[in-house]
């Protein structure tokens, strides 16, 4: 039999050219692989190995015609991960940085977070290196039609669902789902995050930041803590990052900074919810930038190419991209003392910060568990979709609150450390595990 790190080893060896992919599987194996160790059921059945690999690999050609009347190529990908508890479930990504490894490591990713919802939902993801900004709403509306000409026919309600995720909007999930629909002759909830006039669910575009704040919540009163009166730091300036700093408000807490890919705004001031709407408007422009907060309100100041890590707070919630706050980033964060992490993007903290926060016995919450709001309510949305029914907003928020809730549990259950401190890392990890691997275990070899 195998030695758990020779399992790692193999799985490194394998997938040598996919560094994202290997950066996620080696931080769940920090916590996993001494778990499997105490547990040889897991190690005779070789769960993780067969975790890390996935069911299915789809890679496919894009052809699709621009507004010049020219032939643009693009590739497309499904990566189907794992459906030992439910259908394949995870977002589709239009952007030029998309590659097979950053795929696979979101499909990784997902497994564990899907599990963690208490959702029957297995893991998934998918996407393709088209870039949605700067085209018209036809070129976006003809390469759509295209990327689900060729996945329609590995995709639907009981065998994968997507949903969006950067770059996939309403206006990309309706031209998906128009094509899926005139493809297969059939209006089923085939993808999530659905606008509500045609099978959609209260609360999705709010869904993964106020899922954030609540399992920050939920960290706060296991401490005794509240929110109210905290100052928060957080990067980004889109879907998630709005509706983490809108919730993070209307829980008396001050924000004090956002930031896209050229830099961060700081308002010691704190933004208020007038001034969120002034942020918010920015970016349903295109082309504006959050350095024109300044110019609306001049007591805030520009940082030009920097990230927000530097800022004095209480608790940090990373919403922009993967490994955008290293190892530099957390001790600055620490000595400031911030003493609560919350990742609002997926892996958006490197190892090495992870290490640092850890070592600091920082409360950092992986977005495995603290960003499942948003797959928590897509999975709501399937089962309105599987009901014909929507329900309101506030029996959907209620169930969001519920789900964070048992998340943060399961992350203490599996996470509390000898001297009381919860490990959420850990917690997260092994949660997520043990439920995925159970199945496997009892599905057979398959």
């Amino acid at each position: 039999m195998l030695e758990t790190n020779d399992s790692l080893n193999i799985i490194k060896v394998r997938n040598a050219a996919e560094p994202e992919f290997l950066q996620a599987v080696t931080e769940v194996a920090e916590s996993v692989l001494p778990y499997i160790e105490k547990h040889p059921i897991y190690k005779n059945n070789k769960i993780f190995e067969r975790i890390a690999e996935p069911e299915r690999v789809i890679m496919f050609r894009v052809p699709w015609i621009d507004d010049k009347g020219e032939i643009q190529v693009n590739r497309g990908y499904r990566i189907q991960m794992n459906s030992a508890i439910g259908p394949y479930k995870g977002g589709l990504r239009f952007h030029p940085s998309v590659t097979l490894s950053v795929l696979k490591f979101l499909a990784f990713e997902q497994v564990f977070k899907n599990s963690l919802t208490g959702l029957p939902m297995g893991g998934g993801k998918g996407g393709s290196d088209f870039d949605p900004k700067g085209k018209s709403d036809n070129e976006v509306m003809r390469f759509c039609q295209s990327f689900m000409t060729e996945l329609s026919r590995h995709i639907g309600a009981n065998l994968d669902v997507p949903a969006g995720d950067i770059g996939v909007g309403k206006r990309e999930i309706g031209y998906l789902f128009g094509q899926y629909k005139r493809l297969q002759n059939e209006f089923t909830g085939v993808l999530t995050g659905k606008s509500l006039e045609w099978g959609g669910s209260q609360i999705r575009p709010e869904a993964t930041g106020y899922g954030l704040v609540y399992f920050v919540e939920e960290i706060f009163k296991t401490q005794g803590k509240q929110l109210l009166g905290k100052t928060v730091v957080i990067s980004g300036s889109g879907n998630v990052a709005q509706f983490a700093a809108e919730k993070c408000i209307q829980q008396g807490a001050k924000v004090l900074t956002m930031s896209d890919s050229a830099g961060f705004i700081y308002d010691p001031e704190g933004i208020d919810l007038a001034k969120l709407a002034y942020i918010k408007n920015l970016k349903d422009n295109l082309r504006g930038r959050i350095k024109e907060y300044i110019s609306e309100y001049p007591s805030a100041q520009y940082f030009d190419g920097e990230k927000p890590w530097g800022i004095k707070c209480d608790i940090a919630l990373p919403n922009a991209t993967q490994n955008e706050l290293n190892g530099e980033d957390a001790k600055k964060l620490i000595a400031n003392g911030c003493f609560c992490v919350a990742e609002g993007a997926n892996m958006p903290c490197t190892p090495e910060a992870v290490h640092e926060f850890n070592s600091a016995k920082v409360f950092y919450a992986p977005g495995k568990a603290a960003n499942a709001g948003g797959v928590a309510v897509s999975g709501l949305e399937m089962a309105q979709n599987s009901l014909r029914y929507n329900w309101t907003r506030e029996k959907v928020d209620a169930k969001l609150k519920e789900i964070m809730h048992d998340i943060h549990s399961i992350c203490v259950k599996y996470g509390t450390e000898e001297d009381g401190h919860v490990n959420y890392e850990k917690g997260a990890n092994i949660g997520g595990f043990v439920k995925v691997a159970d199945a496997m275990i009892a599905q057979g070899v398959v």
